[in-house]
């Protein structure tokens, strides 16, 4: 009897499994923390005999090296991946033994990157899982545009071919298990659900129901922003990355935060966007630990600007540490966690700005108080409909577009609040007076406020 365990990172939309039976397993596209990952093992009571990538991922850094190198286990890469560590190449067809009567065999699924590969687990012969990767997701597709602008036509092409293998190769009731498509970055539509099978797919995805000159014309015509530092995470996985450091980072003391914050370093409190309103150190910047710290603070900060972290507790702090090495963020330089008025020297005190809703922006537009509103959400997200006479900077340009804002109060805005907060932490350290809203979009019509939207008729 075989086993499937999943293994989430819900703050970068992945999934990683173990797979196998009474006694050895599989693990597929395993995240870098791999700890998790033995921890997994150990209470199957299983000894892992191979780990297995899909393909050379753009969105976060693997743990598949140097859990293979842990556990003696064969690391298995796609055999056209150009990389630059000893591994054992993997090419359509072959197969890898995982536990007596079961077997993972791989079949080429380019399309997401060249050289994808999806891993079916079978079972006495038969198909009962397909590790699908960034290929066939659960509702749509993994992204085509992550390797080479030039390629982005063929690979959407292909994409749409290594479905239609899959749906003629597996029958109905076989699971699809894709590594992407929980938020992640890397699938090509928000579409999804948390489980699906080939039958499934067969009757709902976009690939498997529209001829292939719709179905690449919708894939491009839908792709959103490509994260900032995906750019690291291809180069980092071929050159075999490091093992993680987890251990806790140096102290830093209220002199030690403003010397760094004046050498232009990153300060970052972790502390929900509520707490951070109401009182931070000067210069510091806002990501919530709960929120997608990982992909945000990766997009935005210039790469490899040395990190201190604040925190409320040491749990949170750890937490985000390890969130970080996920997508190639080395150990923080420093940090502090405690009450935040430690933070500050003597006679500093801490800064802080408003928070509101959108009913509190159209009461202060009904003032005629005419307050500069900043929409921060992504270019997509706008086409959908957007404030009138809202200035549009999406959050990941913020950073380098700041003299962009108009003059004035700065009410900003996203679509639930917690980038409006990062917004307005990176206004607030620039000097700017500020006001976050911390609302849901979608009640903006509701509070009064006229939309506008740029959807084409139809």
């Amino acid at each position: 009897m075989f086993f499937v365990d999943t293994i989430e990172t819900p703050g970068l939309g992945n999934r990683s499994y173990l797979a196998g039976g009474p006694r050895s397993a599989v693990v597929v596209d395993p995240p870098r923390d791999i700890d998790r990952v033995i921890a997994a093992a150990a209470v199957r009571g299983v000894r892992i005999l191979a780990v297995a990538e899909t393909h050379l991922h753009n969105d976060y850094v693997t743990g598949g090296q140097e859990l293979a190198r842990i556990t003696g286990a064969a690391y298995l890469v796609p055999a056209a991946a150009a990389v630059s560590f000893v591994r054992t190449p993997v090419a359509d067809g072959d197969a890898a033994q995982v536990d007596e009567g079961l077997a993972l065999r791989a079949l080429a699924t380019p399309g997401h990157t060249p050289h994808h590969m999806a891993y079916v687990l079978e079972e006495d012969g038969r198909a009962v899982a397909a590790f699908t990767g960034g290929s066939l997701l659960i509702g749509g597709v993994g992204r085509p545009d992550l390797v080479e602008p030039r390629l982005t036509g063929t690979l959407a092409r292909a994409q749409y071919a290594s479905v239609h293998r899959l749906a003629a190769e597996l029958d109905d009731a076989v699971e699809v298990l894709p590594t992407h498509g929980f938020g992640s970055f890397c699938s090509s539509s928000r579409a999804g659900g948390t489980s699906s099978t080939i039958g499934a797919e067969r009757g709902r995805n976009a690939a498997l129901v529209q001829d292939v000159d719709a179905f690449v014309d919708g894939l491009l015509a839908g792709l959103d922003d490509v994260p900032a530092y995906y750019a690291h995470m291809g180069p980092a996985n071929a050159a075999g990355p490091s093992p993680v450091d987890l251990t806790p980072p140096a102290r830093a003391d209220a002199e030690d935060i403003a010397r760094r914050l004046a050498a232009g370093e990153w300060v970052v409190d972790l502390r929900s966007r509520v707490a951070f309103a109401q009182g931070h150190v000067a210069g510091s910047f806002n990501f919530e630990g709960s929120g997608q710290l990982a992909t945000y603070l990766a997009w935005l900060i210039p790469w490899g600007r040395p990190v201190t972290l604040l925190a409320g507790t040491a749990d949170e702090l750890a937490q985000a540490q390890r969130e970080l090495t996920r997508v190639g963020i080395g150990r923080p330089v420093a940090a502090a966690t405690g009450d935040p008025v430690s933070w500050v020297r003597g006679p500093e005190e801490l800064r802080s700005f408003r928070r509101a809703g959108f009913a509190d922006l159209a009461s202060a537009r009904r003032r005629a108080e005419d307050p500069v509103v900043l929409d921060v959400r992504r270019t997509a997200e706008r086409a959908g409909g957007a404030l009138a006479g809202s200035v549009h900077i999406p959050l990941h340009e913020l950073p380098g577009r700041l003299d962009d804002v108009p003059p004035g109060v700065v009410w900003v805005h996203c679509a639930g609040g917690m980038r409006a907060a990062i917004a307005a932490s990176l206004l607030d350290a620039a000097g700017r007076e500020v006001v976050a809203v911390d609302d849901g979009f979608d009640g903006a019509a509701a509070a009064g406020l006229t939309l506008t939207t740029n959807r084409p008729a139809g």
